[in-house]
């Protein structure tokens, strides 16, 4: 994701001083690192690899920035004004667990801002192409609509980023290329063989419509505190 579409989605779900938020699947933060430092926040990221979030601290330090260390699913306890899911809904094969445990850590009102690739799922020929295909789980747009609402989760915003996503792969498979050597040395010619590899499937699925990419931003149900992203 670029930093424009980072404060845009993080504008439009209303973050902002004194907000909560939970970034599930946080990584090294970057995004909310980023979302913090420009906008304010109570931020809490999570996810299951020590060694990010081990980087996440150190790169986080001045901030009001709190991580742990856990699977998701479940969704740590508490209750927060918005939950962050980016990048990373593919991974999960059953959404449906997710999404229970994120609408049931939002207060009435709160929001739940997130990217989604959207198409039908992966044929066998298409998983035998691609690296990593147990963490590839495609879902149609419809079926994911289908699935927020059944959860009380109402959309309020969403726009098609396909085609930044794919110039973002392009520029990935460019750069990758362009240090190879350097890259291989640190994680070996296969793995670096295979992220190529990988983009190159994203960007071509991107230019046909096979895949297309979303950002959203949903609402719980209720009668909570007022919403920034939808106020008139």
């Amino acid at each position: 994701m670029r930093a424009g579409q980072i404060r845009t989605l993080a504008e439009r779900a209303g973050i902002a001083d004194g907000v909560s938020v939970l970034d599930l699947c946080c990584g090294v933060a970057g995004p909310g690192r980023f979302i913090t430092r420009e906008l304010g926040c109570g931020y809490l990221g999570v996810d299951y690899s020590v060694s990010a979030i081990d980087i996440a601290r150190v790169r986080a330090r001045g901030l009001p920035c709190r991580f742990e260390v856990a699977r998701v699913p479940p969704i740590p306890p508490g209750t927060f004004d918005v939950v962050l899911l980016l990048e990373t809904m593919l991974a999960f094969p059953d959404k449906r667990p997710l999404l229970e445990g994120i609408s049931g850590a939002l207060a009435a009102g709160g929001r739940f801002a997130f990217t989604f690739e959207e198409g039908r799922p992966l044929t066998g020929q298409e998983r035998a192409r691609m690296p990593d295909a147990d963490t590839v789980w495609l879902t149609p747009l419809a079926e994911m609509c289908a699935l927020l609402e059944r959860v009380g989760l109402v959309v309020r915003w969403q726009e098609d980023w396909s085609l930044t996503h794919r110039a973002i792969a392009d520029s990935l498979i460019d750069a990758f290329t362009a240090d190879a050597a350097a890259i291989a040395a640190q994680i070996g010619r296969p793995a670096l063989d295979d992220r190529i590899a990988a983009h190159r499937l994203w960007s071509g699925w991107l230019e046909t419509g096979r895949v297309r990419k979303f950002a959203f931003v949903t609402e719980k149900r209720g009668s909570g505190f007022p919403n920034p992203a939808t106020a008139a």
